[in-house]
């Protein structure tokens, strides 16, 4: 893959996708089928963006020992009926269509690779991408170095010949501090896209170069705060508060 054309990088869920309550829906399920509690909404909310296993340890009564039969069982409660009751984001596919046009997109998510390409494939989506980066689709493996969400983008820039030192056209999008992390440590300029699951509070937080409130706004967003051509301009702070991006930040 060239680098000759400018990346977008995307979340999935929550930011292409709405899980529509599957995911919540789907581990409140498990949970009760395993005789352990269930958390209150806002808490099974904040499990959607951060890798399964290390949102299912921070629920009361999960042990390590639990935890592979957790997923195991969400997973295929997953396969079976979260896929299908998801429904893309209004607006979205258009925003593909157009950026699509100028640009290398590529899903950047902590979900397993192969469940996020057959989330697409679902979903019709899936022709709007140059490829596919999440987790190891062996959940049981050590989080690698950095974090879920930060190793799926490396893969993604790699994806798009922006690996290691060489320059990077690239904006990452997403609804969760995760992907603005991700978007920091990687030195993107990073959009925090406000009909997911993380709020204002959350991204402005995170260091969000821009906030976006509509799907239709987005391909211009995109183009705006994309870096020039040139070196990379490498790792920024996470407040985004360094350069010209720092007078992008808006929401639209």
């Amino acid at each position: 893959m060239s680098a000759a054309r400018p990346a977008v990088l995307l979340d999935l869920d929550g930011t292409l996708v709405d899980p529509a309550g599957s995911i919540t829906g789907g581990i409140a399920a498990t949970l009760r089928d395993h005789g352990l509690p269930v958390p209150p909404p806002e808490v099974l909310d904040r499990l959607v963006g951060p890798p399964l296993r290390e949102g299912l340890r921070s629920l009361e009564g999960v042990t390590e020992q639990l935890l592979p039969a957790l997923v195991r069982d969400y997973r295929a409660r997953y396969r079976e009926h979260g896929m299908a009751a998801s429904v893309v984001y209004p607006g979205v596919r258009e925003a593909l269509e157009d950026l699509g046009r100028d640009h290398d997109l590529v899903v950047a998510t902590s979900k397993p690779t192969a469940t996020a390409r057959r989330l697409l494939e679902v979903q019709g989506l899936a022709g709007h991408f140059v490829a596919v980066c999440g987790s190891s689709d062996d959940e049981t493996l050590p989080v690698p170095p950095g974090g879920t969400k930060v190793h799926a983008m490396a893969e993604a820039l790699a994806a798009v010949g922006m690996a290691g030192d060489r320059p990077r056209r690239a904006v990452m999008v997403g609804d969760r501090h995760f992907d603005l992390d991700g978007a920091a440590h990687h030195g993107l300029p990073g959009i925090g896209v406000l009909w997911g699951f993380g709020d204002r509070a959350e991204l402005t937080a995170a260091g969000a170069d821009a906030l976006c409130a509509d799907a239709a706004a987005l391909p211009a967003l995109c183009r705006r705060l994309m870096p020039a051509p040139g070196p990379s301009a490498g790792p920024r702070r996470p407040d985004g508060a360094d350069g010209a991006l720092a007078g992008a930040r808006r929401a639209l």
